[in-house]
């Protein structure tokens, strides 16, 4: 698979999985009547659904890593290449505000406004670092059965919607592009480096873990449904 088809792989998939996690938000809060426990409900069965759907549908193209810790993570392991690495990441951000853009624009909103939702705090960000690392282990650990990493993954994240104060990001490009939305799902743009500073201590941690748990696993993990990530 060339490289360019890999990155508009990471770029489409990160793209729907933002405007999947925005769009559900606006249109939770607008139907839930203020009911914010229903409207996040309906926020996570929403991503949930799109994440298990997108790893299935552009894991056999790119790996479907959709974030950019993981493939920072594959590029560490030596399993993506830094030229690759950084094309990815580059996709995936890339992605990630327009499907923010398509999101608001589809709601009738400006396709960008900085967001005014303040998520600040240490809290927060051990929030943040938990729900990564909680992360890179489902992914690390369901390598050798691939198939079930869509719904593994999935799982995780909507669980980690409710056990996590942050309601879990988990991933630098959807962090920095939900700055970018004055909605349900926004982040305060001055809060953002401390969530990715978080989510890259939190990722690392798991993949050392990993590393020294199951040493096979830091250089043979088939990427996604071929085994890697979300």
């Amino acid at each position: 698979m060339t490289l360019a088809r890999r990155v508009a792989a990471e770029a489409t998939g990160t793209g729907l999985l933002l405007a999947t996690i925005v769009g559900s938000g606006i249109a939770g809060e607008r139907l839930a009547g203020g009911n914010v426990a229903l409207a996040l409900l309906a926020n996570t069965l929403a991503t949930c659904g799109a994440l298990a759907a997108l790893i299935y549908a552009f894991g056999p193209v790119s790996g479907a890593h959709l974030n950019p810790v993981v493939t920072l993570l594959e590029a560490w392991s030596g399993r993506t290449s830094r030229r690759d690495g950084a094309a990815y990441v580059a996709a995936q951000i890339a992605g990630a505000l327009a499907g923010v853009a398509l999101a608001n624009v589809m709601f009738g909103l400006a396709p960008f406004a900085p967001s005014q939702h303040v998520r600040a705090g240490g809290a927060l960000a051990l929030s943040e670092a938990v729900a990564t690392f909680g992360l890179i282990v489902v992914i690390r650990g369901t390598h050798l059965r691939p198939g079930v990493t869509p719904f593994a993954v999935a799982g995780y994240i909507g669980a980690a919607y409710w056990f996590t104060p942050s309601t879990s990001f988990a991933n630098p490009a959807v962090t920095l592009a939900r700055a970018l939305t004055d909605t349900f799902s926004g982040i305060r743009p001055a809060d953002v480096v401390p969530f990715v500073l978080a989510q890259l201590g939190g990722a690392v941690a798991a993949a050392l873990l990993f590393a020294w748990m199951v040493p096979a696993t830091h250089r043979t993990a088939p990427a996604l449904v071929r085994g890697d990530a979300a």
